[in-house]
């Protein structure tokens, strides 16, 4: 609560430094940095809510395991990707704002546009089992593969764990009523709040007193 009052005499106190436009000017005339000023509220609005995205991605990838991997050559779902999708399925039931991508990739045998297309058509697979299980096909997208340029072990022999897909949070479902609540509003604010604070010293837990210097 102290850095958050902090920050906000902080802005008070720069507002205070500006200058008041004079009553004596044109209609408009006080205008020059209003662009300015909005964008970069904008801006920072914008840094707070990717912020929020990358947190609520790690999130998933910490309660539930975001990978899948296929036989080789294969987008075909086994028992086990089958189980993991499940899995995803649920959290992602949890959270109906959030927009999920799936990413494909190969490992390195074979000809890299094969394996592209490889790729993608794993995470049409595996989108096609997010959707079969109920959720909103408009919340989630396969995107173009990145077939065998992104090994998790280099190595040019057949490696399963290369052969997988991914799984992750990517944005937010535009007019969603959940983000129109004050939910996600409040830690978007807060974000771009702490954001534009000073680095602060707090002081000892129950201390009660003033931060030491």
């Amino acid at each position: 609560m102290r850095l958050v009052l902090t920050a906000l005499g902080c802005a008070l106190s720069l507002a205070a430094c500006a200058a008041p436009p004079g009553f004596d000017q044109a209609a408009g005339g006080g205008t020059a940095g209003f662009g300015d000023a909005t964008r970069g509220n904008t801006l920072a609005q914008a840094r707070a809510s990717e912020g929020l995205r990358v947190d609520l991605s790690r999130q998933f990838a910490a309660e539930v395991d975001t990978v899948i991997t296929f036989a080789f050559n294969s987008d075909r779902l086994d028992a086990a990707a089958r189980a993991t999708l499940q899995a995803q399925a649920g959290w992602i039931r949890r959270f109906p704002e959030l927009r999920f991508r799936v990413y494909g990739h190969t490992d390195l045998v074979g000809d890299a546009a094969y394996n592209e297309a490889l790729g993608l058509r794993r995470a049409r697979a595996a989108v096609a089992y997010l959707v079969a299980q109920g959720l909103d096909a408009r919340r989630l997208e396969a995107v173009a593969s990145f077939g065998e340029s992104r090994p998790i072990i280099a190595t040019t022999d057949p490696e399963r764990a290369n052969r997988r897909t991914v799984t992750e949070v990517s944005g937010f479902v535009p007019g969603h009523p959940n983000l129109l609540n004050g939910k996600y509003a409040a830690v978007v604010f807060d974000g771009y709040v702490e954001s534009a604070a000073a680095p602060t010293t707090l002081g000892s837990a129950g201390g009660g007193g003033a931060a030491a210097p």
